[in-house]
């Protein structure tokens, strides 16, 4: 199968990414597009957070708990968007038409890619190393990276979302990111106009 869209990594940016693109996925311009996320949650920085500070959610919600209820929200709102689980992402390859992504279980083919996993120097995805640089909005000694990048665009079909795009550490921030990435994707679906997609009773 022939991937639109594949975008790694389950987190704030990634989870967020998936739910615009799937709500946007019943508009004539998305016709024939498939989408996934490859939810790989263990690295995410929500697995230790507890939120107060955040708009719309409860004092108290954990992380976990959002990392959890997210796939639920996207599989149960937008079934299209294929959730590829227990699969960790280890090379992606550019060809002249595509985009490999190999994972520990097999290799994908995609139009294009939205890397949205954490801005730890951990990251070990190979065919990224030459747009690693230190992070600009993090403090050096927790030796922070992200993808080099002008507004979520690493080059050609290939983006960049979150925490890992240059942005610092907040839920609403990585959020947000991820859902700026989509619709540009959005946009580029339906021909170049600028679209975003709202919720109306």
């Amino acid at each position: 199968m022939l991937f639109d869209t594949l975008i790694i990594g389950g987190g704030a940016a990634g989870l967020s990414c998936a739910l615009v693109l799937g709500s946007g996925l019943s508009k004539p311009f998305a016709d024939g597009k498939k989408v996934a996320i490859i939810t790989h949650q263990k690295t995410s920085h929500l697995q230790n957070a507890l939120f107060n500070n955040v708009l719309g959610l409860t004092p108290g919600t954990l992380g976990k708990d959002l990392l959890s209820d997210g796939k639920l929200q996207l599989a149960n709102l937008y079934p299209d968007v294929i959730q590829i689980d227990n699969e960790k992402v280890e090379e992606i390859t550019e060809t002249e038409f595509d985009f490999k992504v190999t994972t520990n279980k097999t290799t994908y083919t995609t139009k294009r890619v939205v890397i949205a996993v954490g801005y730890t120097n951990l990251l070990n995805i190979k065919g990224l190393e030459n747009y690693i640089k230190p992070h600009p909005k993090a403090a050096l000694e927790k030796d922070r990276i992200w993808l080099e990048n002008t507004d979520h665009l690493i080059k050609n079909n290939l983006y960049v979302a979150g925490t890992l795009a240059g942005w610092r550490s907040q839920f609403a921030i990585a959020s947000g990111s991820g859902a700026h990435v989509a619709t540009d994707i959005l946009t580029l679906w339906n021909n170049g106009k600028h679209t975003k997609i709202h919720d109306k009773h």
